[in-house]
């Protein structure tokens, strides 16, 4: 049977993803929470100054023929042509190859300029070194990975990235519990190894079922000639590539620069590597533990979109667009609403941070539009519209950037500086997101649906859950308890809300779209 056949529609497989999707967010947030007790605020500071190096890696090296690999993997199993899905993909892990040799070396000989005069801190020195091979592993996997996707094969790899939580939950923690205590700098290098453990686990079984599934005796088709392949990934990795390089340079400079403009305000070095550790380390992983459906949805909607463009159905692409704008509004803006709500009680319980909830609001709205700019880029990718995509990212990560440089050194303002830029940076890339979306697929606004419906019913949620929640509180029910109770009533006067309104959620939300 041709992979085609095999598709599961793109709403089996966001709803597969979502749940998956769900377990995995939860042990996630459940792993940051030990790591968090385990090390404290100090050494996830620091963590926090080696994981935009990562993502840096990630972009010079994956990022580009992930996507290339996906969208391509679609386009071709859309028109019967397995052998060209499979050379693309071998293409593909070749570019990431040849990318990462001059790359890791680099890392690896530079890493003690880096560590230094880069991120400010030496501690990171040991951290950076290990992350070679962790980004080696990762490129693999997410290449075969995004072929899975592409191809709408989502059980796979989905299924493994859940397990890859659980092993590298495992091994971190394992590592910490053998080998603590230790000095700052050996812990990050526990906590990357730990890593590494992941991603052997992981890369290795995803290239297993690859072969089992795209054995050589199955390859239909005609191929596609090496030129033509080789032009057609670099046309989207390279924009795609550039598009996540600049904006991860960015989000590094900013981190990098946090706590040094927090100590020119007047901080303490140890103490601004902790704030930066609470609001970056906890307070945004803790408001993003609801958002579980995301990630799926864009892995689903991407090929979706390039399928729809393969095949010339545009009023296909505007329906995908507008569905996905819907279901990102109608989940996010009362996850973020209630979260207001119980956040400062479940980020003092979860991380014994008292400053886990100091800027919640800000940036639960950040969370909100950073949601809404993902699916819209998402969209824009899907369309072959990576150039925009790398613009519009790149204007908004120089606007967070200019307010950490100008805000975060002045006195009595320190994180409050970056929030800000958070709040103006995002609002600007979301207007200018959906101003793309509309050039490009002529795509009709719809202004109630997608926020004066939900906002007005998330609002409403929120304010009568937070009365509801201090009553309870005050009532003698346990902080976790009273949470429990807030969140199931406001969820049920939030449909109730959306209703009256005469939004038909079930429809918003029907997975045959």
């Amino acid at each position: 049977m041709d992979l085609s056949e095999k598709m599961l529609s793109a709403g089996r497989g966001a709803l597969f993803l979502t749940a998956l999707s769900a377990v995995s967010q939860l042990l996630g947030f459940g792993y940051r929470v030990i790591l968090s007790r385990l090390v404290g605020a100090e050494v996830m500071g620091l963590y926090q100054l080696v994981t935009p190096v990562y993502s840096v890696l990630i972009s010079l090296t994956a990022v580009g023929v992930t996507s290339a690999a996906s969208n391509l993997t679609s386009q071709h199993l859309a028109l019967g042509n397995r052998r060209a899905a499979d050379q693309t993909l071998n293409t593909c892990l070749k570019f990431f190859l040849l990318a990462l040799l001059p790359v890791g070396t680099v890392v690896v000989l530079a890493s003690d300029p880096i560590s230094v005069h880069l991120l400010g801190d030496a501690r990171t020195q040991l951290g950076l070194i290990l992350l070679v091979p962790c980004v080696a592993l990762t490129g693999v996997e997410n290449l075969h990975k995004h072929f899975f996707y592409g191809s709408g094969l989502v059980r796979p790899p989905a299924t493994v990235e859940l397990l890859e939580q659980f092993v590298r939950t495992l091994a971190v923690i394992s590592l910490l519990l053998l080998f603590l205590p230790q000095y700052p700098e050996r812990v990050v290098g526990l906590i990357v190894t730990g890593m590494v453990i992941c991603e052997v686990f992981s890369s290795c079984t995803l290239v297993i079922l690859y072969r089992r599934k795209m054995g050589r005796s199955t390859l239909t088709g005609p191929g596609e000639p090496g030129p033509i392949r080789r032009r057609r990934v670099a046309a989207i990795a390279l924009p795609v590539g550039l598009n996540s390089l600049l904006g991860n340079l960015l989000a590094a400079a900013n981190n990098t620069l946090i706590p040094q403009k927090l100590v020119e305000g007047g901080a303490d070095r140890s103490a601004a590597i902790s704030q930066f550790g609470v609001v970056c380390g906890m307070t945004m992983p803790m408001l993003s533990l609801p958002i579980v459906f995301l990630g799926a949805l864009n892995l689903v909607l991407v090929p979706r979109l390039a399928r729809a463009r393969a095949l010339n159905r545009p009023g296909e692409a505007r329906r995908l667009v507008s569905q996905a704008i819907s279901a990102v509004s109608l989940l996010t803006l009362p996850c973020m609403a209630l979260m207001v709500v119980v956040g400062p009680d479940l980020g003092r319980a979860m991380f014994h941070q008292e400053g886990v909830g100091e800027y919640l609001l800000p940036l639960a709205a950040v969370m909100a539009m950073s949601c809404g700019c993902s699916v819209l880029a998402a969209s824009l990718n899907g369309l072959e519209r990576q150039r925009a995509v790398a613009a519009i990212s790149l204007l908004g990560g120089l606007v967070q950037l200019a307010f950490t440089l100008a805000l975060v050194p002045l006195s009595g303002v320190g994180m409050a500086g970056y929030v800000a830029g958070a709040v103006v940076s995002t609002a600007l890339e979301l207007a200018l997101f959906l101003w793309q979306i509309v050039r490009t697929t002529g795509l009709k606004l719809r202004p109630f649906l997608w926020l004066t419906a939900p906002g007005l019913s998330a609002l409403l949620a929120a304010l009568t859950g937070s009365l509801l929640f201090r009553h309870l509180k005050a009532g003698g029910l346990s902080p976790v308890s009273a949470g429990l109770g807030t969140l199931l009533f406001s969820l049920l006067l939030y449909l109730a809300a959306l209703q009256a309104q005469g939004v038909k959620v079930r429809e918003t939300l029907r997975l045959d779209w």
